[in-house]
């Protein structure tokens, strides 16, 4: 079965699923943060004492002076061993996460169920409602109603007034004449108007017409479209599903890619696999890729040197270097195997064979490369009838017959052939 990019894509969205199930540990760091952000304030606050009394000497008597300056001192001292507090809460952190790389997966079920891969299609509302509603057609054209002659009234008293009253009809006649012959070319000039409303009406409601069925033929073509994407990515599924049920090597790989895609681990102490699986054999042969070993602390702890006014570390001895590193590569290693069989319901993977180790420079070469520090077969039935929270990871790499480097930080590394399959 052929992989497609749009697959993979779907691992970064169980990357995000499992970011879900590192929230605990997110919230641990956020209150370990906080107790940090405590210290600082109270730093901060010893820096402004330091301050204030350091003011206060100068304006003070010799002894107050003196008792100032001890004070400004004590409050230094106090802000520069908050400082080396934080970096050992920093400390503490990295190696807390570092030192329960496989507590943390021990809770979680690593199977990633396929069909809730699946996706349902969701369409957005028609974006142009206002083109759905016809345009109204204007009101009918009124006609006024026509002018009606009416005689002005005659001036009070007629002596001397008839001529008056003549003139005043006169007037007005010639007023209800014109305004009789606005009003007919007004009521002959009426269907005409009307029918030109009419027009205007029609080609805009044709206009309206014409874009709605463009628009939504631009719609329509989107919905399909993101219709087919959906079905081509659950048929993509389906297959996955159909090829990891008869144990199609691809189709066991490219699952294999999404349980380990789907494993966090900490911003501290990143992993990265690559898998392959051989049919024959039912066996998956895994490399973990794990932060160099330079990448680490090498720092027990720090503290203030009130000679030097430095904070420094208490730099970790090779051998716990060793032991520290060492130990982080067989909970990977551990892990690793967990995530696999437990994920596996199926029982495809009868067996792992997996190397651990960091991918950096090879101080002999000054090229990139993979040193394999540890090697370990592991059978399924072998595997998971062990207690993994009760183990010591080191020692059940040993019972496995694994090769484990006797000097990791160094980067000696091992050979992976002849590891038996326990």
């Amino acid at each position: 079965m052929a992989r497609r990019r749009g697959f993979f894509a779907e691992i970064q969205h169980q990357q995000r699923l499992a970011d879900q199930r590192a929230g605990r540990a997110r919230r641990e760091r956020a209150a370990a943060q906080a107790a940090i952000e405590r210290s600082r304030a109270q730093a901060e606050r010893a820096r402004a004492q330091a301050v204030r009394a350091a003011a206060a000497s100068e304006r003070a008597s010799e002894a107050e002076r003196k008792r100032a300056e001890r004070e400004a001192q004590a409050a230094y001292a106090e802000a520069r061993k908050a400082e080396a507090d934080d970096q050992n809460e920093v400390l503490r952190l990295t190696n807390a996460a570092v030192g329960s790389l496989l507590g943390a997966t021990l809770n979680v079920d690593d199977h990633v169920d396929l069909e809730q891969l699946k996706r349902t299609a969701h369409h957005p509302p028609f974006p142009h409602p206002d083109l759905e509603v016809p345009i109204p057609r204007p009101m009918p054209l009124a006609l006024p109603p026509a002018p009606i002659w009416q005689e002005p009234a005659a001036p009070k008293g007629l002596f001397g007034k008839r001529k008056k009253h003549e003139e005043l009809k006169q007037e007005a006649w010639a007023a209800f004449q014109a305004h009789g012959a606005e009003w007919e070319r007004l009521r002959d000039s009426l269907p005409a108007r009307q029918a030109d409303a009419d027009r205007q009406h029609d080609a805009l409601e044709h206009r309206r017409r014409e874009q709605l069925e463009v628009e939504r033929g631009r719609y329509q073509a989107t919905c399909e479209a993101r219709q087919r994407e959906v079905d081509e990515h659950n048929a993509e599924i389906d297959a996955l599903i159909a090829g990891l049920g008869y144990g199609v090597p691809e189709a066991v790989q490219e699952y294999l890619d999404i349980v380990l895609a789907n494993s966090v681990y900490p911003e501290d102490f990143e992993v990265r696999h690559e898998a392959t699986f051989d049919a024959a054999s039912g066996e998956a042969a895994i490399r973990a890729v794990v932060p160099a070993p330079e990448l680490l602390p090498a720092v027990k702890a720090y503290r203030w040197v009130k000679a030097s006014d430095e904070i420094v570390g208490a730099a970790l001895t090779k051998k716990d270097q060793n032991e520290r590193y060492g130990d982080a590569l067989a909970q990977v290693a551990l892990r690793t195997l967990h995530e696999v069989f437990e994920a596996d319901r199926r029982g495809v993977v009868r067996s792992i064979a997996l190397e651990v180790g960091p991918a950096t420079k090879d101080p002999a070469i000054g090229l990139d490369r993979f040193f394999p520090l540890v090697a370990v077969g592991a059978s399924r039935d072998h595997f998971v009838e062990f207690d993994l929270a009760s183990v010591v990871p080191t020692a059940t790499l040993q019972h496995l017959g694994a090769a484990i480097s006797k000097n990791p930080i160094a980067l000696t590394v091992v050979d992976p052939g002849g590891v038996r399959r326990s």
